[in-house]
């Protein structure tokens, strides 16, 4: 059975017992059986098995088909604009907004790649080809190349299309292949959206919201690794040199701000620690966050006051994003960074037990990031 593992080596009192999450998102789609967290003894884990990723893959399952409530984010330029969601997305019209039904998509494919017996396995891939149609594709890419809308989603919504892609063109089924190559108009129009506007941008963005110019870096670095795209992944490193190398003493103590879900300290060391050689990273890092490398280090756990304000909710979003640069950190450098692979433990398990029976404003959205977390906890070998 495949399993994601994170070793919990640094947990603490009421983290290393068993956490139960027994709210339903949707009693018709979600079964009792629990999401948990579980330590053993010994060997000391969180496992996400076969039963727990059928209750992670009900969130997106449950949203993907959802058209409102939705903030559609658009430029009107005129009143034949005013249409509903999903005759002007009608591959991503759910979830919310447009980025969250990509990266709910990006979740039901990488949850059907490691779990090929999900419960619900032959609804969702119904429910991948019909929205990832080749005419749908069609219409989302006329969508961006209309005047008053070219720079729509950028450029969080372009990462994660290109994080889509790239687990569509890994996925080694002939599903993957047709979904892929429905999709690579799409992805092709945000390799050249991100191609065309890198050049242009001066200064990076540091925030820790939806325009981070490093997590936007980060995730196309990958696409252009895993699809072969030399120039693409060349434009990139030159980019993020030119943005961070001289960067020192990031002011992490400033972090969080109130509706982070990225670190803009942290981002910024995920896409450097891809882009620099390995002799070359340590230097470099040594500079700007030189607090890392102290076998004593932490950071807060985000913590979310009301979990039905959608902007107060992206806190859990943080404590993932931050884990995952933190394992990526750690697997890359285990003589130096092993450390922080507790810190990261510490954030997950804060914010795991959140996703199921969460409020709409969150769940709609969240599953992908513990995903996303829990597949960089995996040691690479």
């Amino acid at each position: 059975m495949s399993v994601l593992l994170i070793f919990l080596m640094g947990c603490k009192g009421d983290e290393r017992n068993k956490t139960n999450l027994t709210k339903d998102v949707d009693s018709d789609t979600i079964s009792e059986k629990d999401i948990s967290i579980d330590t053993i003894l010994g060997t000391e884990y969180i496992e996400l098995n076969l039963d727990q990723a059928n209750k992670l893959a009900a969130l997106p399952l449950a949203c993907i088909n959802t058209e409102y409530p939705n903030k559609l984010g658009q430029t009107l330029g005129g009143k034949q604009d005013l249409k509903a969601p999903i005759e002007l997305h009608p591959a991503f019209y759910g979830c919310f907004d447009w980025h969250s039904s990509v990266h709910a998509q990006w979740t039901l494919v990488k949850l059907l790649k490691q779990f090929p017996k999900l419960e619900n396995a032959e609804e969702i891939k119904a429910k991948l080809e019909d929205l990832l149609s080749k005419e749908n594709i069609a219409a989302e890419v006329a969508y961006f190349k209309t005047e008053n809308n070219k720079d729509y989603e950028r450029t969080y919504g372009w990462a994660w299309l290109l994080k889509l892609a790239q687990e569509l063109q890994t996925w080694d089924s002939d599903l993957g292949e047709e979904l892929a190559a429905n999709l690579k108009p799409l992805s092709d129009l945000m390799v050249a959206n991100f191609t065309e506007f890198l050049p242009k941008l001066i200064y990076p963005i540091r925030v820790g919201e939806h325009t981070n110019t490093a997590f936007a870096l980060s995730f196309a670095y990958d696409y252009a690794d895993a699809v072969g795209n030399s120039e693409f992944q060349e434009l990139i490193e030159v980019r993020a040199k030119q943005f961070y190398l001289k960067d020192d003493n990031c002011p992490v103590s400033y972090e969080p701000s109130g509706f982070d879900f990225l670190s803009p300290c942290l981002q910024e060391v995920d896409i450097m620690r891809k882009v620099l050689p390995k002799a070359a990273f340590p230097l470099w890092i040594q500079d700007f966050m030189p607090e890392l490398i102290n076998k004593e280090f932490d950071m807060a756990v985000g913590k979310v006051s009301d979990r039905t304000d959608g902007k107060l909710v992206h806190l859990d979003g943080l404590n993932f994003s931050r884990a995952w640069v933190l394992y990526g950190l750690a697997n890359t450098y285990p003589d130096k960074y092993s450390h922080l692979r507790a810190v990261a433990d510490r954030h997950v398990t804060k914010s795991f037990p959140n996703l199921v029976g969460d409020s709409y404003e969150g769940g709609h959205w969240l599953g992908s990031f513990a995903l996303y977390a829990l597949q960089e906890s995996k040691v690479q070998k």
